[in-house]
């Protein structure tokens, strides 16, 4: 595990322009409000890497966000074993469980004791490296459409929950490529709406999607 004094605190950029864009997204970045930073992770892209130098790269399609006044938060009550990475500082990922079988991967964000997290619901490969051919019967661009199927599809599970989002721990985030800042300039295509499958929080609108994404999460 690598140790939380050793993140990078460089500073990437901020969404449109991007600024001056490093090839990490930080900790820095991270470190404002999930509300701020989950429509702002659209286009940005999900890199990981094995330790054999395998490698996939992904660009981010669907997220929600999660706050600590939100009742459908893991962290709405009080600080557990499972929740504590998301009271820590943001740039850390948080890998959970669901029906005993599904994980799903979501970006700590917020200042250090301010409990929230996005979780991203689905994804886009960049391209299908030949090991990875023949991954699934159905089409390649579903491989990564909901948070169970993106985490099979890039082996995260929660051995890497609480490692900071670095290359050191095989997995981490990047800016979009000029491809992706296109696609975020289009006319609406960055869709806001309610979120999924919750039983709690149901009417607040912390979901955004691509929507000329073929990859988004079907409710």
């Amino acid at each position: 595990m690598v140790e939380r004094s050793a993140v990078n605190r460089l500073v990437v950029g901020s969404n449109p322009t991007w600024g001056v864009m490093h090839a990490l997204i930080t900790p820095d970045w991270l470190s404002r409000s999930a509300l701020e930073v989950a429509p702002d992770l659209l286009g940005c892209r999900l890199v990981r890497r094995w330790p054999d130098q395998r490698q996939l790269t992904a660009v981010i399609v669907e997220v929600e966000a999660y706050t600590a006044t939100d009742p459908a938060c893991h962290a709405y009550r009080r600080q557990t074993p499972r929740n504590r990475v998301m009271f820590g500082p943001a740039g850390y990922s948080y890998v959970y469980l669901i029906y005993g079988i599904y994980h799903c991967f979501n970006v700590v964000t917020d200042r250090d004791q301010i409990p929230a997290a996005v979780l991203v619901r689905a994804v886009e490969l960049v391209t299908i490296p030949d090991w990875l051919q023949g991954y699934r019967q159905e089409k390649s661009h579903r491989w990564g459409a909901g948070p169970g199927k993106l985490c099979q599809l890039m082996d995260i599970d929660r051995r890497l929950s609480n490692c900071p989002l670095q290359p050191a721990s095989g997995l981490w985030l990047e800016p979009p490529d000029a491809d992706g800042q296109q696609r975020l300039s289009k006319p609406n295509n960055q869709v806001q709406t309610t979120r999924i499958g919750l039983t709690q929080g149901t009417d607040l609108p912390w979901r955004w999607y691509l929507g000329d994404s073929p990859s988004v999460s079907r409710p």
